[in-house]
């Protein structure tokens, strides 16, 4: 799953950062081929601003056909949550494991997506990660901050997958409350998270200088 209901406010120009232009196509589609290159059999959901749809359409007929990776479209919510429970509902196989992706992350790659299947099978759930490289430290008020141990912290990013039993019912629990990501509804429902090798390109882009960042990072591996 997909999920790209953000409305790209910081990106500012009006439009979406999931439907900007990145090396000639939109960033979403970059999130969808890199799915569909792992695996041609896997179903994706995409999860869209029910205003925006119709634009989504647009691009994606104006594709190639080889281009054209098969996917569900339904809309998302108020809150990425709401965005997520939507999805899930498209998702009848409760024997089956999902992943869910930022489609504000378009340079995902098909071995941390594999990487991501294979820890979630075995553990259940699983969330991609990458060290702490900056020195960092927490702020304690208004005008005091401490020094913290960065080996104690993780950047957390996506695909975080799951078993869809689990997840679903994880989203049950949590009832009308919303989180930041995924695998905070699964732990809050008491369920273990294990940890795979994320990968610094794979950045969440927020801003015009992350586009660009992702421009570049596209040109160096191609």
């Amino acid at each position: 799953m997909i999920v790209a209901g953000g409305s790209g406010s910081r990106m500012g120009g009006g439009i979406p950062k999931q439907f900007r232009n990145l090396c000639g196509r939109p960033v979403l589609w970059w999130s969808i081929k890199a799915f569909h290159d792992e695996n041609p059999t896997t179903e994706i959901v995409i999860v869209l601003p029910e205003e925006f749809i119709s634009l989504w359409n647009d691009f994606f007929s104006s594709l190639p056909e080889d281009q054209r990776f098969p996917h569900k479209v339904t809309s998302g919510g108020s809150t990425r949550s709401e965005s997520v429970r939507n999805g899930l509902t498209l998702i009848q196989n409760n024997d089956s494991l999902v992943a869910i992706h930022d489609g504000a992350r378009p340079l995902v790659s098909p071995s941390i997506i594999s990487e991501g299947w294979k820890a979630a099978e075995q553990y259940g759930a699983a969330i991609p990660t990458v060290p702490v490289v900056d020195s960092i430290r927490v702020k304690l008020d208004d005008n005091n901050t401490e020094a913290v141990n960065r080996d104690s912290y993780m950047i957390v990013q996506t695909p975080q997958v799951f078993k869809t039993a689990l997840l679903k019912e994880a989203y049950l629990k949590a009832g009308s409350k919303t989180y930041s990501d995924d695998a905070t509804v699964a732990e809050m429902a008491g369920h273990f998270i294990a940890i795979f090798p994320g990968n610094y390109d794979n950045i969440k882009i927020t801003n015009p200088k992350d586009l660009a960042l992702a421009t570049f990072l596209m040109g160096k591996d191609g």
